[in-house]
């Protein structure tokens, strides 16, 4: 007996806020399993390649965990040592920052702001205390020691699976060719994805690191780092690299090195960003714009920061486990995807 539509979306919409809660609650987890998932998914050629290769099962798993590691501890260095840097540059601009807030509530007090309140706001302003929470952020890192272990043990675990991943997706092929052809789907878009946004994502750091070198901003290799984690946020990301330099540019050297922080930044991320990365992304993602904005935003508020950075790959695996896999919900490819075909087309 079938249901009534109404009770099924009642139902579905009550199961998909229970599912939700319980995500919330273990995003400790789910955020560092993804993350190690991930970054298996976008090295496995390499293990592929080696055993293609004749190079020993152990030997392929062995690479191919040293290089994720390699990476990891890469980024962690530079930006552990950059924020360190970055809290001890931040104190002396605390005298610019304090005359710069003066100047703009003089500036708002002649248009009838009141004086009294951005008064108390500019006196309040201290980069010290900023630095002072920046190092209590670097203090805090070895409580992460923990997580961190479980993510490199997670690692080498699933680097030694890699190599028969081939085999268990022709068993599942055999009982649900349907899910076995999403699994690959899922793996090829977020290799796909993970690949051109990474490379994109080094071309525009050297660019920005290299433009704000030469402008005098401090701190450049920290920023282009920052540039590059961020272009793995799709829509907002850009942003997000661009405040920090862009502020410290007004404090370094007023308005003007500002605003050229804004439009170099820009100028880039139209280039390389808007017109030449989509030609080589295609349809490796296909998910329209609404949707990895909307993407961003829940994945965010769902498992934190991390959330952001994974947003598109988490979208790809939920897509394959609620339409991929049911021919009954192909329908909601209208409403995902960024090209539609037209039916007959």
């Amino acid at each position: 007996m079938d249901l009534p539509r109404g009770l099924v979306v009642l139902l579905g919409t009550a199961a998909a806020v229970i599912s939700g809660a319980g995500v919330k609650a273990v995003a400790w987890l789910i955020g560092p399993v993804f993350l190690a998932l991930t970054l298996v998914i976008a090295v496995v050629p390499v293990h592929g390649w080696l055993r293609r290769r004749g190079v020993p099962k152990w030997v392929a798993a062995t690479v191919l965990a040293a290089g994720v590691y390699a990476i990891l501890l890469f980024l962690v260095v530079v930006l552990v040592v950059s924020v360190a840097q970055l809290a001890t540059e931040l104190p002396r601009y605390a005298a610019r920052a304090r005359a710069l807030a003066d100047a703009a509530v003089s500036g708002l007090a002649e248009y009838g702001v009141g004086a009294e309140e951005l008064g108390r706001v500019a006196t309040g302003l201290d980069l010290g205390k900023v630095a002072g929470v920046l190092g209590a952020v670097l203090s805090g890192v070895g409580g992460l020691a923990s997580n961190i272990v479980f993510l490199l043990c997670l690692l080498v675990f699933l680097s030694v699976d890699a190599g028969s991943a081939d085999a268990r997706l022709a068993v599942i092929a055999a009982d649900r060719p349907e899910v076995a052809t999403a699994l690959r789907r899922f793996a090829k878009g977020t290799r796909d994805y993970l690949v051109v946004s990474t490379v994109f994502g080094l071309v525009v750091a050297v660019l920005d690191g290299v433009a704000l070198a030469i402008m005098g901003i401090p701190l450049p290799v920290l920023w282009a780092l920052l540039a590059f984690i961020t272009n793995y946020i799709p829509n907002v990301g850009f942003v997000m690299g661009l405040l920090p330099p862009a502020l410290l540019g007004l404090l370094e050297g007023g308005w003007q090195l500002a605003v050229w922080v804004v439009v170099v930044y820009s100028v880039l991320n139209f280039v390389v960003q808007t017109l030449i990365q989509p030609r080589f992304m295609g349809n490796s993602v296909g998910l329209s714009t609404t949707v990895t904005f909307l993407a961003l935003l829940f994945w965010a508020w769902l498992i934190g920061p991390l959330g952001a950075i994974l947003a598109i790959p988490l979208t790809l695996l939920v897509k394959l486990l609620l339409v991929d896999v049911d021919p009954r919900a192909r329908w909601a490819d209208a409403l995902l995807t960024a090209r539609v075909r037209p039916p007959g087309g």
